[in-house]
């Protein structure tokens, strides 16, 4: 979850799962992240708010034996990419939420 990236300013350590639905495969990676809004990486990227490097410290397979086989179907209009501005989920209009909006967020 995005609210999640925070806990690396705290903690460093993470684990990332990467998952192949279509051709079932799993890859393991662990290691140390840090996340940054200025990594001038960031402009490669549409939409996005930061970048999160991680420096890996094991890299491994993980049993894909309980993986469905699926294929995608099409994109989420939630995805950002090129010239797109995605829509706002509902759920970030709600008054309940929006004092643990970002500013940016709140503002729309």
């Amino acid at each position: 979850m995005y609210r999640t990236w925070g806990n690396v300013l705290l903690n460093p350590n993470v684990g990332l799962l990467f998952v192949d639905f279509e051709h079932p495969d799993r890859l393991r990676v662990n290691g140390s992240a840090h996340v940054t809004e200025d990594d001038p990486l960031r402009a490669e990227f549409p939409g996005a708010v930061f970048i999160v490097r991680v420096r890996a410290t094991k890299i491994f397979p993980n049993c894909p034996r309980y993986i469905h086989t699926m294929q995608l179907v099409e994109h989420s209009a939630h995805a950002p990419r090129p010239q797109y501005t995605p829509p706002v989920p509902d759920w970030k209009t709600e008054d309940d939420f929006r004092d643990a909006l970002p500013a940016r967020d709140r503002e729309r």
